[in-house]
């Protein structure tokens, strides 16, 4: 057994009581497979450092840490030196593992190699550690450490790929302090959100589950989003150090140009940024009070910049593990950083729930199958925002329309509520897509030309709403679907040259 001379690092006590359960667990399983939950910025890295410090200590057997970024390796490696812990880097040169190392910090790809090319042996490994163990790209190395005790450490205890469910692996689970104690404690800083609801029928999702980059850039890179995202930062983050998180190259380029050209400082990045420019741009970032950064699929994990004050999320994205991480890059708290700001861009909130809000990880742990239908459910139903009617061709022809869905049964039942009669809600309808046609027109004839275009979402809307009326005839609804478009085009014509000429 190895003496142990190094000073325990400080832990707070919600870590320390965790560490004292995962040693318990491991003193009854030699074979044990613990999946670990604890949200963003609550410490993850300082847990499972300090799990393999004492591990090696008393057990004199080596520990392997894997990761699947190499920012996220290197930051392990650092904080394991930091408390005593002989670590090292395997990278593409490695050969077996070096006797004087008592810790091992491995990319998946790189260690993969490593062992296939038998330059790496992993029967000395008595400690498997997986950070972010969420992604399935761990799973094809975890037939190497049959002997060794596994830990997996998550903010997200639900897997990426719905057919490979966490707990196929992993036999137990233990959950952390949840957000709102952290909160509560002073451990993590609390939230403040601003919703912007906004129309996402264009959107379309790919093989994974989540939106597409492609549909995602054609919404958040037209004109009325960009005046969105421009008028939500001047309302709740002008001045303040921000993070803006997009799903596609095209749109935080868009979102550069937009900003640059209204004096706000702001850089891009993006995973095809070179190392040497991110260093600079992430030096750059420290240093500047009001920085702005924009950026897609690099700072979710790998990150840590205490003094962000507001993410923005300008995009919608279907995955619970990616919205708690955007948002945690924010909730670090500092003595002078008690608080910050959420500005949500794709309905994620409503889709999720509060970030601050409780889940239930033991329950998303054992039941995951019924999780996947509840998040399938909200994604659905969230929304009064899905217009059935409009493809994403037709939403292509209002770029200047921010909102155009028209929540039917909701207008119904308000004008129920403030007694008015049934019919004012087709005249709202007919409004709201009046205007719509008339600020994405140059001419008469294109604004009328865009209300033929509307037939399918008109008929749609006409359905709910001879459905909310419950009663009425089938030639009722035959009539009002050609009353709404000869109404429409009427309150066009007289509209048309008064909104011009404004």
């Amino acid at each position: 057994m190895k003496k142990n001379i190094q000073t325990d690092p400080v832990l707070y006590s919600y870590q320390q009581r965790d560490i004292d359960i995962i040693f318990e667990q491991m003193r009854d399983a030699s074979n044990l497979k613990l999946l670990y939950q604890l949200p963003t910025g609550a410490g993850k890295t300082i847990v499972f450092c300090e799990i393999v410090r004492r591990f090696t200590a008393h057990f004199g057997t080596k520990a392997l840490v894997l990761t699947h970024r190499k920012e996220l390796a290197a930051q392990t490696s650092s904080a394991l030196k930091k408390i005593g812990v002989k670590s090292c880097l395997i990278n593409s040169r490695s050969s077996n593992f070096k006797t004087d190392c008592d810790c091992y910090v491995a990319m998946v790809e790189t260690l993969r190699n490593r062992i296939r090319s038998k330059k790496v042996k992993t029967a000395a490994v008595g400690l498997l550690i997986i950070d972010e163990a969420h992604h399935n790209s761990f799973r094809k190395l975890l037939k190497n450490f049959k002997n060794a005790i596994v830990i997996g450490v998550t903010a997200t205890p639900f897997s990426s790929d719905v057919s490979k469910p966490m707990n196929s692996f992993y036999k137990s689970f233990l959950a952390g302090e949840n957000i709102s104690d952290l909160i509560a404690g002073g451990f993590l800083a609390e939230p403040r959100s601003h919703i912007y609801e906004v129309e996402l029928n264009s959107l379309q999702r790919g093989t994974h589950g989540d939106y597409t980059v492609r549909s995602s850039n054609e919404l958040y890179s037209s004109a009325a989003m960009q005046d969105l995202l421009l008028k939500a930062y001047s309302e709740h983050s002008k001045g303040k150090k921000t993070l803006i998180f997009n799903n596609g190259i095209a749109t935080s380029l868009k979102v550069l140009e937009t900003f640059t050209a209204a004096g706000i400082p702001i850089r891009h990045l993006d995973n095809k940024t070179d190392d040497e420019e991110r260093k600079e741009i992430l030096k750059w970032f420290k240093k500047t009070k009001d920085a702005v950064l924009t950026s897609v699929s690099i700072l979710t994990t790998g990150f840590d910049e205490p003094t962000v004050q507001h993410v923005i999320l300008n995009r919608a994205t279907t995955s619970i593990t990616l919205y708690h991480q955007m948002i945690g890059r924010a909730a670090r708290r500092l003595p002078s950083k008690k608080t910050f700001s959420i500005i949500d861009l794709g309905n994620n909130i409503q889709r999720f729930g509060a970030w601050e809000q409780p889940v239930d990880w033991k329950f998303v742990f054992e039941h995951p199958d019924d999780f996947a239908k509840q998040l399938q459910y909200h994604s659905a139903s969230g929304s009064s925002l899905q217009s059935h009617g409009f493809s994403a061709a037709l939403r292509a022809q209002f770029p200047n329309t921010l909102e155009v869905a028209f929540d039917v049964e909701q207008h119904y039942q308000e004008a129920l509520d403030m007694d008015k009669k049934p019919k004012t809600v087709i005249q709202d309808s007919i409004r709201q897509q009046a205007a719509m046609c008339m600020e994405n027109a140059e001419t008469l004839s294109q604004a009328l030309a865009l209300a033929e275009a509307l037939q399918p979402e008109i008929e749609w809307r006409v359905k709910q709403y001879v459905k909310c009326l419950d009663n009425a005839s089938v030639n009722y609804k035959k009539w009002l679907m050609e009353d709404y478009l000869k109404r429409l085009k009427g309150l066009i014509i007289k509209l048309y040259p008064r909104v011009k000429a404004a």
